[in-house]
């Protein structure tokens, strides 16, 4: 249906602001904030717009509050959930600092490769229809068109994760989608490395197919290796 346009919260205003304050290192880890009534006349909102904003800003960990005791900020190294990293992209507009660059590549040498052995192993035959439904579609994609490419890389890497029958993983990539595709569709924004991609992609269904677990891992691993080259040469230009 069609509604209203209407702009951001200040509740979500609030908390895109808060967050910018932990990440720039303005709030320290350990500092204790300002009473909600302070932060609310400092900020120009009403104390309900910074107790709600407070509230979500725990749930991600970045903050913890305890009764008659205030609010202080967390280490969310330790203690931040999965929705810290697209706060810290957001942060960033886009931009990725080489640690997290580093870290979510190093992520998925980990997660991916393991995933495609574990998906030889136990894929099922509609899982397999749904391999070659996604190589179809890819083929047929344009390669002028990043976003396309990038949502269609996801729902195959997802796939992969799904067919390992990990329960984890396919939730986490979920949880990553947009950090992602963002990455992803500034790797394809160099349309010559989509035929290397499909290829590779191909010959890791037909290992999968063929449940060869070890032949699935090696071709992951050239996939990822792949992809971290060339993204890093699209974020230096």
């Amino acid at each position: 249906m069609i509604e209203p346009i209407q702009s951001d919260s200040l509740r979500d205003v609030f908390i895109r602001k808060f967050e910018r304050l932990i990440f720039s290192g303005y709030f320290k880890i350990g500092e204790r904030l300002p009473p909600e009534r302070d932060l609310a006349r400092q900020m120009g909102v009403s104390r309900p717009v910074v107790h709600e904003g407070l509230v979500n800003l725990v749930s991600k960990g970045l903050v913890t509050m305890t009764p008659r005791r205030g609010s202080v900020i967390n280490d969310y190294r330790k203690q931040g959930s999965l929705f810290v990293l697209t706060a810290l992209f957001e942060y960033g507009n886009g931009q990725v600092s080489e640690n997290l660059l580093n870290s979510m590549l190093d992520m998925r040498m980990l997660f991916e490769v393991e995933n495609a052995g574990l998906a030889a192993k136990n894929r099922s035959g509609a899982q397999m229809d749904q391999f070659y439904e996604i190589l179809d579609l890819e083929r047929q994609a344009d390669p002028d068109n990043p976003t396309q490419m990038a949502d269609l890389d996801f729902t195959f890497h997802h796939l992969v994760s799904i067919a390992s029958d990990n329960l984890v993983y396919p939730l986490l990539l979920n949880s990553l989608r947009q950090f992602y595709t963002s990455l992803t569709q500034k790797f394809f924004s160099n349309g010559s490395v989509i035929p290397w991609v499909l290829a590779h992609h191909g010959k890791l269904v037909h290992a999968i197919g063929d449940q060869q677990p070890e032949t699935a891992r090696q071709y992951m691993e050239k996939i990822v290796l792949h992809g971290e080259k060339h993204l890093r040469r699209s974020l230096d230009k």
